[in-house]
This record gives C-alpha cells, sequence and structure tokens, in this order.
C-alpha cells in the first residue's frame, strides 16, 4: 500500500520518514481513507510509545505523512534473527505497547493491527507501537473486513467470526506477540488460513510452561490469560494486563519485628526502673 523513505527535515533540522502511498492505490477512496485515518489516530494518542506524526497531506499528487525517524529494527525484525528472547526484554516490551494501548483506548482509539511488525525498537531499546492504517476511533467507525484476514494469526476466534473490535483484541494480539517472542515460535500452526483458523478457534497453545520453565508465573499467567480462548476470561483493560504483568510486590510480614521491638522497649524500662531504685 506504501513505502517508506528516511528523509530530513529542512525546516526543523532533524532525521524523519517519511511514507508515500503508491500511486497504483492512490486513486482508491477506501485506501486513501485508510491512510488519512493511520495520520489521524497517531497523532490523538501522541504518546511517548507511539510513532510520532509530525504532517501529512497531497504532494504532486502523492499522499505522504510525515513519521519520526527510529533506527527500522522491529520485533518482527528480532524473532527472524531466531531464537526467543529473554523473559525480561519480553517483559519490557509489554509494558511499553501497554503504555501506549492504555493512551489510545483512553482517547477511543482502537489499533487492531499490532504484531511484531509494527512493534519497533527505539535506539535507547524501548518499543513504540507504529501502522495505525487500520485503526478504528469515534470518526471511523469502517469496519475494514479485507484487513482482518492479513492479520489472522493476532486476531482472537471470536473477532474473526465477526465480532465487532474491542480493546481486548489489542490485548490478546499483544499477548500472541509475547508468546512468540518468549518462545521462538508461531503460536499457532499457519499452513493455511483454514489450518490457523481452525487453531484459533481450539485455542490449540502449547503452555508456556512446556517452552518456556524459566519464565516467571507472573509473566506467563499475563500472556496465557490475554490468549485466551474464552473471552470472558481476557483482559478489559490495558491497567488491568499491566497490573497482572507486575503484580505489586506482597507486603513483609511485621508481626515478628514489632514482637521483637516491643520486647526491647519492656526491658529497656525495666532497666531504668532499677537503675532509679
Amino acid at each position: 500500500m506504501a513505502e517508506v523513505r528516511d528523509a530530513w527535515d529542512l525546516r526543523l533540522d532533524r532525521p524523519v520518514a517519511v511514507k508515500l502511498l503508491y500511486p497504483s492505490v492512490s486513486t482508491q477512496p477506501d485506501t486513501r481513507r485508510r491512510f488519512a485515518t493511520e495520520a489521524r489516530a497517531a497523532a490523538v494518542v501522541n504518546h511517548p510509545h507511539v510513532v510520532a506524526v509530525h504532517d501529512s497531506g497531497v504532494h504532486q499528487g502523492r499522499h505522504y505523512i510525515v513519521l519520526e525517524r527510529l533506527p527500522g529494527q522491529s520485533v518482527a525484525d528480532a524473532l527472524a534473527r531466531g531464537g526467543p528472547m529473554p523473559a525480561g526484554h519480553v517483559r519490557a516490551i509489554m509494558r511499553d505497547v501497554l503504555s501506549a494501548l492504555g493512551a489510545a483506548h483512553a482517547r477511543g482509539v482502537l489499533h487492531r493491527d499490532i504484531k511484531p511488525a509494527n512493534i519497533l525498537f527505539t535506539r535507547l531499546g524501548g518499543v513504540k507501537i507504529a501502522d495505525f492504517g487500520v485503526a478504528k476511533s469515534a470518526d471511523t467507525p469502517q469496519t475494514l473486513t479485507n484487513r482482518v484476514f492479513g492479520t489472522m494469526a493476532y486476531l482472537p476466534a471470536d473477532r474473526i467470526a465477526g465480532r465487532p473490535a474491542m480493546p481486548a483484541d489489542d490485548l490478546y494480539a499483544l499477548g500472541v506477540v509475547a508468546y512468540e517472542a518468549l518462545t521462538g515460535r508461531r503460536a499457532y500452526p499457519q499452513e493455511s488460513l483454514t489450518t490457523l483458523a481452525d487453531a484459533i478457534a481450539a485455542g490449540a497453545v502449547t503452555p508456556l510452561s512446556v517452552l518456556r520453565p524459566d519464565v516467571d508465573p507472573a509473566l506467563a499467567l499475563t500472556v496465557e490469560r490475554a490468549m485466551s480462548r474464552d473471552p470472558r476470561w481476557r483482559f478489559a483493560s490495558a491497567e488491568q494486563m499491566r497490573a497482572c504483568l507486575d503484580p505489586p510486590a506482597a507486603t513483609p510480614q511485621r508481626t515478628g519485628v514489632a514482637l521483637a521491638g516491643a520486647a526491647v522497649l519492656t526491658l529497656l524500662v525495666l532497666a531504668a526502673l532499677l537503675v532509679v531504685l
């Protein structure tokens, strides 16, 4: 649909990326609408973990979006190099994405295309989400069913069946991304769309405890709950998922310490009385 080129902002003297809509599809109203949606949605969210939009418009017949330039590596690139990622790295990626999704959902924006290729690394090691081209917001209610099949591997079965998009879908997709990052393999078999759809519908996922027994229970629970076949078990919000990912530390038991302190105080009082006597 579009190509991305590195460029230099002469006015503000900074590197940028320019996304250009291919001329061959620029005459299609639906494609132009999706392209405009991407710019508006990302601009509305305006979050440290969302790729920033600097400008958009049409120049010499070419529709464009000017974006902040990142190093160019994505989670998909990291997975392509092979092998699972360290659990701590995956948890950090999830935190950044959940922060961005929480902000997007609070503004009524659903990303609807969370996948490894749309999670980009920054120079400092964090991540930002990109490509709001199929995002849904209050002013863009259209359902792009043709895009659903392109990202089937990251959609829950009930969404594939036609249920309207909701925030939990973005969280489900993040769960699948995290599962793949932790295991270094696809969550579901992808020999064909039929095989993939059947596997998603059946919830046929090998437990993380089998593939990555070293992953701590909170992280494993968060990923598997996000990917739950039953919508009622999934997270309703990014904040809820973050709370599961990073549960508060248990309050230390202070009873013994308090008793010991009381005993010492009692001894000191008795000693003082003896001195007086």
